[in-house]
């Protein structure tokens, strides 16, 4: 395969790797703004529980007690669903991060593979010139002694 087409094959590895990379912070940010989200639940939730303490302490009509009850148990149930979504975000990361190193090792290969066929053309070109300056040497020795 000419250098030329490894170097396409290259760029288009960089570009995937990049994509990859972006994707794997998207889904980073996902999750940090998910884990805010649900620590602000859980402190809006702390905070309803002393409010509900200290009305209680004031004294509450059964209907009002019932009420604050009912919404607790609705940011409860919130609470559960979010902390189950949570799992799926921390597996999309793994999923993004997975990828991306795949991609990242697919062009540290072609990368590899780049600098060893540029090794051997060196390596090539290096021995044509050693069989050029020694047929020169050979031709002026042999000049010298005919002369």
């Amino acid at each position: 395969m000419p250098n030329s087409a490894l170097q396409l094959i290259l760029e288009r590895a960089k570009e995937d790797e990049h994509q990859a990379s972006l994707a794997l912070n998207n889904a980073r940010n996902e999750r940090d703004n998910y884990l805010i989200q649900l620590q602000q639940i859980e402190q809006y939730r702390l905070d309803y529980c002393k409010q509900l303490s200290s009305r209680g302490q004031a004294g509450l009509t059964a209907s009002n007690y019932n009420h604050l009850q009912k919404f607790l148990t609705q940011l409860d149930e919130t609470l559960a669903k979010q902390r189950m979504a949570g799992a799926q975000f921390d597996e999309q990361v793994s999923a993004c991060s997975e990828y991306w190193q795949e991609i990242r090792k697919k062009r540290r290969s072609i990368e590899w593979l780049l600098e060893k066929k540029q090794t051997e053309r060196q390596q090539m070109l290096d021995k044509q010139e050693q069989k050029m300056m020694d047929e020169f040497s050979t031709l002026q020795f042999a000049r010298r002694h005919l002369r």
